[in-house]
């Protein structure tokens, strides 16, 4: 089950990946802005445990949907208009950024989410207390050794491939 750091790492490298270079001064709001927004959908833990003193009370519900990952990267594709510190991303970017999140969790865990909300909904069963979800946040994180690995992996292949691909294209054009 990805935890922030695994969902933090998606995100980045989906960021990484699908959008233009951040000039160097402004990587750590960027850094910063992915990681939030990438774990965005997981704010129904904290309305289940401020609520209901339990994590699980929501979660998996209309966080975990398309409408939330479509509002929430419109809000925050526009945010940097109310709050010029925010970094500049654009709507596609953001919405990715959630999306990755809802992939992750329907990929590898074994709880349904509830990508068609209101059609469906989905909510996870159990307890999780305050104890449980600060344990595994700060203390749990090793799970998501193998996402942040396999991310870094997905990079760094990436950056292979951009260099031997434009050698090739130079190539091809200084033939032409």
């Amino acid at each position: 089950m990805p935890l922030p750091l695994g969902h933090a790492a998606i995100g980045l490298t989906a960021h990484e990946l699908y959008s233009k270079h951040t000039p160097v001064l402004q990587r750590w709001k960027v850094f910063l802005f992915v990681s939030v927004l990438a774990n965005s959908p997981d704010v129904d833990i904290l309305i289940g445990l401020l609520l209901q003193g339990n994590g699980n009370a929501f979660h998996r519900g209309p966080t975990h949907s398309f409408v939330f990952a479509f509002l929430m990267g419109l809000l925050a594709s526009k945010t940097w208009k109310l709050w010029p510190q925010i970094p500049r991303v654009n709507f596609r970017i953001c919405f990715l950024l959630v999306l990755t999140h809802l992939l992750a969790d329907f990929f590898l865990t074994s709880s349904p989410i509830s990508f068609l909300w209101p059609l469906e909904v989905n909510w996870s069963s159990g307890y999780s207390g305050w104890g449980e979800v600060i344990n595994s946040v700060f203390f749990g994180t090793f799970h998501d050794a193998g996402i942040i690995t396999g991310c870094g992996l997905v990079l760094i292949l990436n950056a292979i491939f951009k260099r031997h691909f434009s050698r090739f294209t130079s190539v091809v054009k200084h033939l032409h």
